[in-house]
């Protein structure tokens, strides 16, 4: 089975253009990019950033086929967060959570985030999949943090 290949470029997923059609992707990239970049639900307990306090997440979660399953990640909640060592530790645990599922459905046996500023205004995150029978996957994303 294949997905639309989607890609992170300019801190936005993007589809990928094959010729006249889309390109399929047969490997994890669309399938992690969806997860880190979707924006899931937030906790009851989470901080809410700007005034709307609006949880957000998607709407097919409420038909999961298993209950209380949730797409995406909560690194939207630190789009406003100073660049601090505990906010770094959260953006790992958030990517780490949004990526566990690869683990649960037996895609993968290890999962390994890791977060750093890479510049100002810009978070960065190195996940590395490791998989039974296939080589390490390793991917690379940047995304632009508003709170400087």
């Amino acid at each position: 089975m294949s997905d639309i290949a989607t890609a992170f470029v300019d801190f936005a997923g993007e589809w990928i253009v094959s010729g006249a059609a889309l390109a399929d992707d047969e490997g994890l990239e669309t399938a992690i990019v969806l997860s880190l970049f979707t924006d899931r639900r937030a906790n009851a307990d989470d901080e809410l950033p700007g005034a709307l306090n609006q949880r957000r997440g998607w709407w097919g979660d409420s038909f999961a086929d298993v209950p209380g399953d949730r797409i995406g990640s909560r690194l939207w909640l630190l789009a406003r967060e100073k660049q601090v060592p505990v906010v770094l530790q959260r953006a790992k645990e958030y990517a780490q959570e949004a990526l566990q599922w690869l683990i649960e459905d037996g895609i993968a046996r290890q999962v390994t985030v890791q977060a750093e500023v890479v510049r100002t205004g810009v978070l960065g995150l190195a996940i590395e999949i490791v998989r039974p029978r296939v080589p390490v996957a390793r991917f690379r994303f940047e995304a632009f943090w508003k709170g400087a």
